[in-house]
């Protein structure tokens, strides 16, 4: 049915598409659009209280009453005493202002103001500053690997086909050092792969004769290394693509973890057209049941899948991230020239594929991660990769940078694999703790979990890899964390990841990849999406709460010798010795700046030695 009013039209309000392309017209702008409708709905919602306000709230709530009831007391002790009026009133008015600290507010924006540069200068936009604090209390940190932990800088390093590994050996020149693959019917189709179906471009102006390594591209990092390793394989992309047109596509996304584009070859006879497909190696194989080999396609055998996994642990064994790619050319007489392919569903095959071999990325962490997390261990802080690679590439990743011991034995080594997805979450669950130390649960186990087997499982390891994991997968991990005490810092970079940055106590966007929905829904923006500067806002928020405690203690301090003068005055008689008047004069004069001057005490050597702060136990007043 046609809407004649835009109003009702199905797609105007474009929150069901997250991927692909399209045109849009534009109709409204700013606060008149429906998302700048919501967006102001949103903005004029009631913020959730953060811990370190509830601790200054429930530190003036205190002292208020405190204040009040000594003044009342004090009041009428005075009439008692045969005072007057007047005397009375200004000895309530002293013993309030003696006890009411003065400097509070002025302390806690000088920390907070502070905290903010400290922070700017190490790349980490606060969003909401009270949030550094909470920070400072967290036990468990989720974090993305891709960009976060990695540099996400891919290059091209191994290639697997005809069942044989090559290495991608480029010289400093962009050109391949090693040629004997060139002529090679299954590198080509490879190659072929590999250039088409990838959304990556060379950016406008780009010179051929420059290295091709370090030219400009848009896209995802993995697709452009696809991009600038087939530039070179091939000599000229764009003549690919001028030849192969692009009919349609179906966008990488979570949930089918490949990506497929269907291009027709205007050089050949009949116009045919060609289904071409990249993505998570094992799901690839699953919707193959031939192989190109040797230039023959051959069936797929079950020798050959021994031979991909082994070639998988290899290469995934050293932290490289592979991608499976495939082939199939379409029947022209079910799919001429003029044929209207549509993608959802799609009315073409997906099934009984061509395999043609493997290519793996190497995206290298970053230098500061393993003495971030080293710090985060002695910090008392777990940190817990939950990523959507392959579990093999995942725990040589978590390896790296510490996050699983180089030396700590993982549960899943300790179970067969050859069974059932239920089957081996049973196993792993069996697993002695006792043995091990490290434990990689899948999307696929996790699926199949109920919250009490996840509990389990947070409780009993100590160093923990989720591995294929959906964004929507994150936000039950985050949540059973939650659940079991723990302050939960999540980072997340795309649409999908706001309900789990939402949820965290602390969310982490991404400044440089991250999407605008997670940029919104997280609290703490990394500017250069480094892990490192996670460590740093942990180190801040324990001085903000260090400081606040200092101050406070301070300024409690001053209030005894001022309570005191009008005490024994009233008591015994002796002469007033500081009028209201005058405790104004000092609580503004002399204690507000020792108070301010608080604020900008460095950190103590210990602070990244202790364990997190327990926020329901340990507070900013207590007894002591």
């Amino acid at each position: 049915m046609v809407q004649t009013s835009w109003c009702f039209t199905y797609h105007i309000f474009i929150l069901w598409f997250f991927l692909g392309r399209g045109i849009g017209v534009v109709v409204l702008t700013g606060d008149r659009t429906n998302m700048g409708r919501i967006a102001d709905l949103v903005a004029n919602l009631p913020r959730v209280e953060t811990p370190i306000a509830r601790e200054i709230k429930n530190f003036i709530d205190i002292i208020t009453w405190f204040a009040l009831a000594m003044g009342v007391i004090f009041f009428a002790l005075s009439l008692f005493m045969g005072y007057g009026w007047l005397e009375a009133v200004i000895f309530l008015i002293g013993i309030i202002v003696a006890n009411v600290p003065e400097g509070l507010l002025v302390t806690v924006t000088a920390c907070l103001t502070l905290t903010a540069k400290r922070m700017a200068a190490r790349n980490c936009l606060v969003k909401h500053l009270e949030a550094v604090e909470t920070l400072g209390s967290t036990s468990t940190i989720c974090s993305d690997k891709t960009g976060t932990l990695t540099e996400n800088r891919m290059t091209v390093t191994h290639l697997w086909f005809d069942g044989k590994i090559y290495a991608a050996d480029v010289s400093f020149k962009g050109r391949l050092t090693v040629d004997d693959v060139q002529p090679l019917p299954t590198y080509m189709a490879l190659m072929r792969v590999a250039a088409l179906c990838n959304r990556a471009e060379f950016k406008a102006g780009w010179d051929k004769e420059e290295n091709i390594l370090k030219s400009q591209c848009t896209g995802d990092a993995g697709e452009q290394a696809l991009l600038k390793y087939s530039e070179i394989a091939l000599g000229s992309i764009q003549k690919w693509r001028q030849r192969c047109i692009k009919v349609t596509e179906i966008p990488f996304n979570s949930s089918n973890k490949y990506q497929i584009s269907i291009h027709m070859d205007t050089e050949s006879k009949n116009q045919k057209h060609m289904l071409l497909m990249k993505g998570a190696p094992e799901r690839i194989l699953e919707l193959c049941t031939t192989i190109y080999a040797e230039g023959v396609e051959q069936t797929l055998t079950a020798a050959w899948r021994d031979k991909f996994q082994r070639t998988y642990d290899a290469l995934g064994g050293q932290g490289e991230r592979l991608l499976g790619f495939c082939d199939y050319t379409l029947p022209t007489d079910k799919f001429p020239p003029d044929f209207n392919f549509e993608t959802d569903p799609p009315n073409f095959p997906l099934k009984n594929l061509r395999f043609l071999g493997l290519i793996s990325l190497s995206d290298p962490p970053r230098a500061t991660v393993p003495d971030a997390v080293s710090k985060c261990r002695t910090a008392g802080i777990r940190v817990v990769m939950v990523t959507g690679d392959h579990p093999v590439t995942a725990v040589a990743i978590a390896r790296i940078c510490g996050i699983i011991g180089k030396e700590s034995a993982l549960a899943n080594d300790f179970i067969v694999r050859d069974v059932s997805t239920k089957e081996t979450k049973s196993r792993l669950l069996r697993v002695n703790p006792c043995l091990a130390d490290s434990i990689c649960v899948e999307g696929s186990h996790l699926f199949h979990m109920s919250s009490d087997e996840l509990e389990f499982i947070i409780t009993h390891y100590t160093e923990i890899v989720f591995a294929r994991t959906s964004p929507q997968q994150k936000l039950i991990i985050v949540e059973s964390f939650q659940k079991m005490g723990e302050i939960v810092a999540a980072t997340g970079d795309g649409v999908n990841d706001a309900p789990a940055l939402r949820k965290a106590d602390i969310g982490v966007a991404m400044g440089i990849t991250g999407s605008d929905v997670s940029k919104e829904a997280a609290d703490m923006i990394l500017l250069d999406d480094n892990f490192a500067s996670i460590v740093c806002g942990v180190e801040e928020g324990r001085i903000i709460f260090d400081n606040l405690k200092k101050s406070i203690a301070y300024t409690l301090t001053s209030n005894i010798p001022e309570i005191l003068p009008f005490l024994l005055f009233v008591i015994i008689g002796i002469p007033l010795a500081l009028s209201t008047v005058t405790i104004l004069c000092i609580d503004l004069g002399t204690d507000l700046m020792p108070a301010i001057a608080l604020a900008y005490e460095r950190a103590e050597s210990d602070i990244m030695r202790r364990q997190p702060r327990d926020p329901y136990k340990d507070r900013l007043v207590n007894k002591r």
